[in-house]
């Protein structure tokens, strides 16, 4: 997405998720200085996914997010997407 970032994880086995998400922005954002000023914001919004129905769930909503904001016509046409995996 233009604006934002979705990400399914498992918790990681030997940091907390948001010490993995700190190295995650640390490490893209090494990559981007000069592009911009700022690419992560400060926090991030987490859900908990319990069941293989609420996985399933937001990997669809992940997959199809491109699609209804108008970007491409179909999952797999959106060059940064699982989808195809």
């Amino acid at each position: 997405m233009p604006n934002h970032v979705h990400l399914l994880l498992s918790e990681p086995k030997r940091h907390t998720l948001s010490a993995t998400l700190n190295v995650l922005k640390a490490e893209t954002s090494k990559h981007l200085k000069g592009d911009r000023k700022q690419f992560w914001q400060v926090r991030y919004y987490d859900f908990s996914v319990l069941t293989t129905g609420k996985q399933r769930e937001k990997l669809r909503y992940i997959h199809r997010n491109p699609v209804v904001r108008g970007l491409v016509e179909k999952p797999e046409d959106w060059q940064w997407s699982s989808y195809r995996h």
